[in-house]
């Protein structure tokens, strides 16, 4: 079985829109991407995709026109652009920066608001929000205030939410089994912000790129932004430089400087035979199965003062927020009060949204942020048929083998209300038949 790789090759870094610019290379129709961020509902905006090229290589450059702006408002990291902060400093990286001036801005709950308000599909919104999510908390370290207090200025304006909201769609048009990418170049030098000259990468660069492989100094400026760095770090399952891939297709996009290396982010389309994180299984009977693993998070809060007839609907609002399983356990808290831990298993794309709805559906205040590894089997769904009529059946798959099957119960309760039968009795008919 072939795996499927989005593979990010930031030999120059990477800026959110230069993100974009090579997605909608690789094959995300432009017409698609439009229409799904009109669902936004933000005015005064066109996405602009050109051809272009550096180094005698050519791709797509995006730009998104504003509607106040005289000329296209070129928001990469590849050309600075002046922001008012009240001074005549300029601004030229797109990290977030707390401020108390009368220019618009945003804070991550309005930011939260507009997507979540919006009608993209559930898995767009919740990589979207964490994107965001990662640069609030960056910017909140770094400037020593909590993430609910940092106010968006240049990634909280039209543009940047294009980019952000942007990368979220085409990965999820895409639908790679895996995203890889490589160890990114942060360039080097100082650049100017409101509060003066700063060291590349940004703080807000680090904050986010901890633990991820990293390379600097081919060339003296910001080559990897705040918003570009975020959208790796949520998107991307691992990092390498080690490309045991075929590659299918590839895409460049373009930035806006010219330097001595060629201003592009690469983008590779790929397959392999088999996943790089195995397990053996042979002592179950699973002979040389290998068996993917991907990053998870698992969120729980403990409750002690909840009518439990809103349990079912807790349950329910986690699975439509993106959980990909919900359970309880009863549990004894201090002064022997008898108590319940919700518990709700995630993708990290999932997380905040998720994470949302267990404090908005709940009587918590807090919840636990569990890192954790999911390992699963290929499954398959059936239809067979048994004396009793057709029934869905569930199987396990690996090695290229079946390893284990069971009958929807839901199509085995019917049965047996059909046939006037007690249900452990259609279960042991469907269960023999099966075998």
């Amino acid at each position: 079985m072939k795996e499927t790789i989005l593979y990010y090759d930031c030999f120059s870094g990477i800026s959110g829109d230069m993100n974009l610019a090579a997605l909608v290379g690789l094959g995300v129709p432009e017409d698609f991407l439009r229409s799904e961020l009109r669902k936004l509902g933000l005015d005064g905006w066109e996405l602009r995709l050109t051809r272009d090229s550096k180094h005698g290589v050519f791709g797509l450059r995006a730009d998104v026109d504003l509607a106040s702006d005289s000329s296209p408002h070129s928001h990469s990291h590849d050309d600075s652009h002046p922001h008012s902060h009240g001074d005549s400093e300029s601004h030229s990286h797109d990290a977030p920066e707390p401020h108390s001036h009368s220019d618009p801005h945003r804070t991550l709950s309005s930011i939260k608001g507009l997507i979540e308000a919006s009608s993209l599909g559930q898995r767009v919104k919740a990589t979207a929000i964490s994107i965001f999510g990662v640069l609030a908390e960056a910017e909140g370290k770094v400037h020593g205030m909590p993430a609910s207090e940092v106010q968006f200025h240049e990634v909280g304006a039209v543009d940047s939410i294009i980019d952000i909201v942007g990368a979220a769609i085409c990965v999820e048009f895409l639908k790679p089994d895996v995203v890889m990418a490589s160890s990114i170049e942060l360039g080097g030098g100082f650049v100017r912000c409101q509060h003066g000259l700063i060291p590349v990468p940004a703080p807000a660069v680090v904050e986010v790129l901890k633990g991820v492989p990293v390379r600097s100094g081919a060339a003296q400026f910001e080559t990897t932004t705040p918003t570009g760095a975020a959208i790796l770090s949520t998107v991307v399952d691992s990092f390498s430089d080690d490309k045991q891939f075929s590659v299918q297709r590839t895409a460049y996009g373009v930035g806006h400087r010219d330097m001595d290396i060629p201003n592009l982010l690469r983008v590779f389309w790929a397959e392999r035979d088999a996943p790089p994180k195995t397990v053996s299984r042979a002592s179950y009977g699973i002979m040389n199965a290998l068996l993917p693993e991907s990053r998870a998070t698992v969120l729980e809060c403990n409750i002690d003062d909840m009518n439990p007839e809103l349990h079912g609907h807790v349950l329910d609002a986690l699975f439509a927020a993106g959980a990909d399983d919900v359970w309880i356990t009863p549990i004894v808290m201090k002064k022997s009060r008898s108590a319940i831990t919700l518990s709700a298993l995630c993708s990290q794309a999932a997380e905040d949204a998720v994470a949302t709805a267990m404090l908005a559906e709940t009587t918590s205040f807090g919840l636990r942020r569990l890192d954790a590894r999911k390992t699963a089997m290929e499954r398959t769904v059936s239809t067979v048929a048994t004396s009793l009529g057709n029934v869905r059946v569930k199987s396990a798959v690996s090695g290229g083998r079946v390893v284990k099957s069971k009958p929807e119960f839901d199509d085995v309760k019917a049965l047996a209300e059909s046939a006037g039968i007690a249900l452990v009795d259609a279960y042991a008919i469907v269960r023999k038949e099966l075998e």
